[in-house]
């Protein structure tokens, strides 16, 4: 389960990639979202008790955040754009001591110096020119994606296939209004668009979010963070590669340098000196 998660997800950035060429990225999100949810609540349980935290986790872990990690990814390749994505782990990190009293140890802290280290050495290199404002981008939708993420760590008596449906139903209308604000010319991209668009569409709602985050929920709630975020490690090569393969992207040497640093650090987070015997499991999720 914690393999297949950035391997979906990291195919959702490639095809993603493919499709906002000529797409506005925040109303593709939200026709991924209206689709999710079309598929998916049929069979969630009303989350009784959870309405208004659901609402709150669908406007900071998936309106906010995918505005801004998709229009950032408008100017980036995918696979860069997927490392820079990684900074979400140190980002939890310090959201979970701060608002969840949990405890990193100095390595830890070391470890998220270290990715910050390589997000400043990708942009003093000066290989992003114009494209700043994109890593900008990126860089706050890993820390929306990260309060979120936080959010559904704090919630109770719900499954991960409630969380995954519930937030696409409060999400969609949240992009849609996030995209009439933002963006233009949505009439005449629905009218245009056409397989390579739809298809990102079906692939992001029924695998990437439908299938990959219903992995991800029901992970995060039967297993502390740190157990399953070093997965996440396998993303950006996901990305880059299918860039490679299906886009034809080539990233520089000095950016996938940066890079490297950045996963660096967040391998010292995350990857564990011994293994862990906890089990964690929520009887919840059953």
């Amino acid at each position: 389960m914690a393999v297949v998660v950035p391997l979906t997800w990291a195919m959702g950035l490639v095809f993603t990639k493919g499709a906002i060429s000529d797409f506005p990225p925040i109303l593709l999100m939200a026709f991924r979202f209206l689709l999710t949810a079309l598929i998916l609540v049929a069979f969630a349980p009303l989350p009784r008790g959870n309405f208004l935290n659901l609402f709150l986790i669908a406007i900071v872990g998936a309106a906010i955040q995918y505005s801004l990690t998709f229009t950032g990814l408008l100017g980036l390749e995918a696979g860069i754009a997927a490392i820079i994505v990684q900074l979400e782990v140190p980002f939890l990190v310090m959201l979970g001591a701060v608002l969840l009293g949990e405890r990193p140890g100095l390595r830890k802290w070391f470890g998220i110096g270290i990715a910050f280290c390589g997000i400043i050495l990708m942009t003093w290199q000066g290989q992003f020119g114009t494209s700043l404002p994109s890593v900008g981008l990126v860089i706050g939708g890993a820390m929306a994606w990260a309060f979120g993420q936080v959010m559904v760590r704090r919630l109770k008596d719900i499954s991960g296939l409630q969380v995954t449906a519930w937030v696409a139903v409060f999400a969609t209308p949240q992009l849609f209004l996030m995209s009439a604000l933002f963006e233009t010319g949505q009439i005449s991209a629905v009218t245009r668009a056409g397989f390579e668009v739809w298809g990102a569409v079906f692939y992001m709602a029924v695998i990437m979010t439908a299938f990959g985050y219903y992995l991800w929920n029901r992970l995060i709630r039967r297993y502390d963070v740190g157990e399953v975020a070093p997965y996440l490690l396998l993303l950006p090569l996901f990305s880059v590669a299918g860039g490679a393969v299906l886009l034809g992207e080539r990233p520089g040497l000095e950016k996938l340098a940066g890079g490297l640093v950045i996963l660096a650090g967040v391998a010292l987070i995350t990857l564990r000196s011994a293994p862990n015997d906890r089990t964690g499991k929520d009887v919840s999720d059953e």
